[in-house]
């Protein structure tokens, strides 16, 4: 039987606190399941976050501090507003919230809160250890380089999150989103991410545009 994405998430969520030594608060995975379950999340929502924990899984071995993506993963689309400019923020400060309250070290929750902060994208990171944060944000996009039937289906849950922007002007930012993703010289930073994802990737991100 297949895993759901809530038992998906809880399973790294509690692997990830035994692994730190540490437990949280009770009420923590709960409110965490609850927001990311919300009617409104049609892409930043469960199913984003257990296929990144899957892609963690396949490259844990490869990641510095595994037990702190893995949390950074968790919360780290915990405030989803699309209107608003400060979610990352917000996330990473509940993450604070939650590890400081747990006793877990300053270094890892501040590892833990510039991971989340990383994936503004367009901002600079000072995320430490630096491949950790590359890890971040290769995991965070690898939609980007999924199969064409998931790739699709994710363009349809961000237009659908996006459905207080009136369709004109939908059509035109959209596509100028995705061209930055195709102007990088590599859109993954990390190789083992380029090898896998880059490729398909692009052909993803230039049929959308071919048919936006």
């Amino acid at each position: 039987m297949q895993a759901s994405d809530a038992q998906i998430f809880s399973a790294a969520w509690e692997h990830a606190w035994r692994e730190l030594g540490l437990a949280p608060a009770t009420d923590a995975l709960p409110q965490l399941l609850a927001v990311h379950s919300g009617s409104d999340r049609h892409y930043h929502g469960l199913q984003h976050i257990a296929e990144c924990l899957q892609w963690l899984e396949q490259l844990r071995a490869q990641v510095a501090h595994p037990a702190e993506l893995a949390l950074a993963l968790c919360f780290h689309d915990a405030i989803y507003d699309p209107q608003a400019k400060d979610n990352e923020r917000r996330s990473a400060d509940w993450a604070q919230a939650v590890l400081q309250a747990a006793g877990a070290k300053r270094d890892a929750v501040q590892r833990v809160h510039a991971l989340i902060m990383a994936t503004c994208h367009f901002q600079a990171t000072q995320a430490q250890p630096a491949e950790d944060s590359d890890w971040m944000l290769d995991i965070d996009l690898a939609i980007l380089g999924a199969a064409p039937e998931r790739f699709a289906q994710y363009q349809a849950q961000i237009q659908a999150e996006y459905a207080w922007v009136p369709a004109a002007d939908y059509a035109q930012r959209r596509p100028a989103v995705l061209r930055i993703f195709l102007q990088r010289p590599a859109i993954y930073h990390t190789a083992a991410m380029q090898t896998r994802l880059e490729a398909q990737a692009r052909h993803n991100l230039q049929q959308a545009l071919a048919t936006a």
